[in-house]
């Protein structure tokens, strides 16, 4: 009908190119920046949800693909439940709004914290970077390496005090786990002690509180940083990280298995326009194309792990399938 009609108005004189701009401008604004943008960080201010929407308002606003100011929206609750749950079931179209998300979302999705909503209600945007686990000691601990944290847990398990900024079933709870399994302990046998974060926990290390604490490379890099008395045994990833932790093997160097990666991005809700989506997902794309944005990474403490679209989804579902089932065994779930 619209064809006809525009097939018909531009005959009549000076009509028909003012009816073609007007058509273009439609078609322009379908895939304009959106009025609003807003991010959600599921949590109080500070913290790596902040930081992931920190990220984002810094990095495409020195790219130019973001022009308008992009607000924080702090919606706290459950490492991301709360936040989940309101934007599928109030605000499940708002082209404007992100929500940022981590490894630890995931893990809760997994374990289905979220309450009756799953992997498969929000629309998955973009990874904007990733951390990793790391065990770390006291710099004057007689363990030198993995190995030798592996070997204090076969002599007596109940001197080895494990502790973490997370409780039971936490990223952190499970990163000392993991660690315990691969030593050949039952995990229900290793003594842990769960603290408020990162901070706390580092404390309770350096007073001989605990012995090991289990945390993440960016916030052991920053302590290292700031001259803490820490030494990082190995890093929970596959490679070498670049950077202050170049020098820190592997877990997988010193023959345990053991990785976790800590991945950092943002989803949208489940009734989003394609072209809200779509515009949010080239606009990331390109400027994750950027030095500047590389440089922004590594100034937040973050690795690269940048992935958009179907390419993150196909990630995130095989990830928390991976929680899921890690969770069992774990006894945590059934």
């Amino acid at each position: 009908m619209f064809n006809c009609r525009f097939s018909r108005w531009k005959s009549v004189p000076g009509v028909g190119p003012i009816l073609a701009v007007f058509v273009l401008l439609i078609a322009t604004a379908a895939h304009a920046e959106p009025r609003r943008p807003e991010c959600i960080a599921p949590a109080q201010p500070g913290g790596g949800f902040d930081l992931t929407c920190r990220l984002a308002q810094t990095a495409l606003r020195e790219s130019g693909e973001l022009t308008r100011a992009m607000r924080t929206l702090y919606m706290p609750g459950g490492i991301g439940a709360v936040a989940y749950n309101s934007v599928v079931a109030q605000r499940p179209a708002e082209g404007g709004a992100l929500v940022a998300f981590s490894s630890g979302s995931l893990l809760n999705l997994a374990q289905g914290k979220f309450g009756r909503y799953d992997v498969n209600d929000v629309r998955w945007l973009v990874a904007v970077g990733a951390d990793y686990g790391v065990a770390v000691v006291r710099d004057d601990s007689p363990m030198k390496d993995l190995k030798d944290l592996m070997n204090a847990f076969k002599s007596d398990p109940s001197k080895v005090v494990l502790g973490a900024g997370g409780s039971i079933g936490s990223q952190d709870w499970m990163k000392a786990a993991l660690t315990a399994r691969a030593a050949g302990l039952d995990h229900r046998k290793m003594r842990f002690v769960a603290f408020e974060g990162g901070g706390e926990a580092v404390t309770a290390l350096r007073g001989g509180h605990i012995q090991a604490f289990m945390g993440d490379a960016a916030e052991a890099a920053t302590m290292l940083d700031g001259g803490a008395p820490i030494r990082v045994l190995a890093v929970y990833h596959n490679e070498r990280l670049p950077g202050k932790l170049a020098h820190v093997p592997t877990a997988a160097e010193q023959g345990f298995n053991i990785e976790w990666p800590v991945i950092r991005g943002f989803y949208m809700g489940p009734k989003v326009h394609d072209d809200d989506y779509d515009w949010w997902k080239r606009a990331f794309e390109k400027t994750m194309a950027t030095p500047e944005f590389a440089k922004v990474q590594q100034q937040m403490g973050l690795f690269p792990f940048n992935r958009t679209g179907a390419e993150l989804e196909a990630y995130v579902k095989k990830q928390t399938k991976a929680y899921a089932e890690l969770a069992r065994t774990f006894g945590l779930m059934k």
